[in-house]
């Protein structure tokens, strides 16, 4: 992908440049803390389904639950959108498919298998890095400024807030390289996303990535689908996974993306691990070290300074 697509006769250009690069806006602020408590929460709605439910079980249903979602959203959007995308960006939606939701969504609960949830939530963490690394790569992007220093302080944060737990659990290999493989996948798939966004709107991006990512989890969901069992806890866990942190959520997030820049709208993974140990301290009785309430700290200066103007 490069910084725009080809000139063609009726085709309008499109640039991964964000709506707006100065202060953020009440909406984006908005949209920006909406996604960071749904996708924050996520991490006690799959413990609640891994309960009875096998990973790739969960995967599916969530992934396909964001489908029909977004399918019952369309015809209430102001701006459905195109019934399909143009022939020649059939490969970017697939590849879209794959690597925000269909590749992530299967490597993480593997993950969990190898190590504890602190450790993955850290390394969850550095996906904006991914995000700049690809950006410098695709379009050319480079992060400066309050955004370059909003990165290492965020993360920085991360780190703080889970560095107390990391004792708690292990930390081997192969889960590591899937965490990195799937946060690497989610560098690649918001800038890719961007322009798209632009393009075709929130809705009809989010909708098609949704179906293919569908596709590629079915198989997956098939073969555990005898070793799960469903129970009414579980099955509602799921279906709120789907329909608001899968469905709702991207379709934020996409829009996020074009309003503020694939870069700035990822620093969202900064309050993620914030809102998990909200949700830990209320409801599963977590202590709280003080490093981690420092990194809390740190996580939203980074935001805050990742958010000013890039001028």
């Amino acid at each position: 992908m490069t910084a725009s697509a080809s000139n063609k006769p009726g085709r309008k250009p499109i640039s991964v440049q964000a709506a707006n690069d100065g202060k953020f806006e009440t909406g984006d602020w908005l949209l920006f803390l909406a996604i960071s408590l749904v996708w924050g929460s996520s991490f006690l709605l799959i413990a609640i389904a891994l309960e009875s439910m096998e990973p790739g079980v969960v995967t599916f249903g969530r992934v396909s639950l964001g489908a029909l979602a977004l399918l019952a959203l369309g015809p209430l959007s102001k701006s459905p959108g195109p019934r399909w995308p143009e022939r020649t960006d059939y490969l970017q939606v697939a590849a879209l498919s794959a690597l925000w939701v269909g590749i992530p969504f299967t490597l993480f609960p593997l993950a969990q298998q190898y190590i504890n949830s602190a450790l993955t939530g850290l390394l969850n963490g550095a996906t904006p890095i991914y995000v700049a690394i690809a950006g410098m790569i695709l379009a050319r992007v480079r992060p400066k400024g309050f955004q370059l220093a909003g990165t290492l302080v965020g993360f920085l944060g991360v780190v703080c807030i889970s560095a107390p737990t990391l004792t708690t659990g292990g930390s081997q290999v192969r889960g590591v390289l899937m965490v990195l493989a799937a946060t690497a996948c989610y560098g690649v798939a918001i800038n890719v996303a961007s322009p798209l966004q632009r393009r075709y709107g929130s809705v009809s991006l989010m909708r098609w990535m949704l179906i293919g990512a569908t596709i590629w989890t079915l198989p997956f969901g098939l073969v555990h689908l005898g070793e799960s069992k469903f129970e009414s806890r579980t099955m509602v866990a799921v279906l709120v996974l789907g329909v608001v942190g899968t469905g709702l959520a991207y379709l934020m997030m996409a829009t996020l993306v074009g309003r503020v820049g694939p870069t700035r709208a990822s620093f969202i993974t900064y309050f993620i691990p914030v809102v998990a140990l909200v949700l830990g301290v209320v409801f599963r009785n977590d202590s709280v070290e003080p490093l981690a309430i420092f990194g809390v700290a740190l996580v939203v200066s980074g935001a805050l300074l990742a958010s000013r103007s890039q001028s």
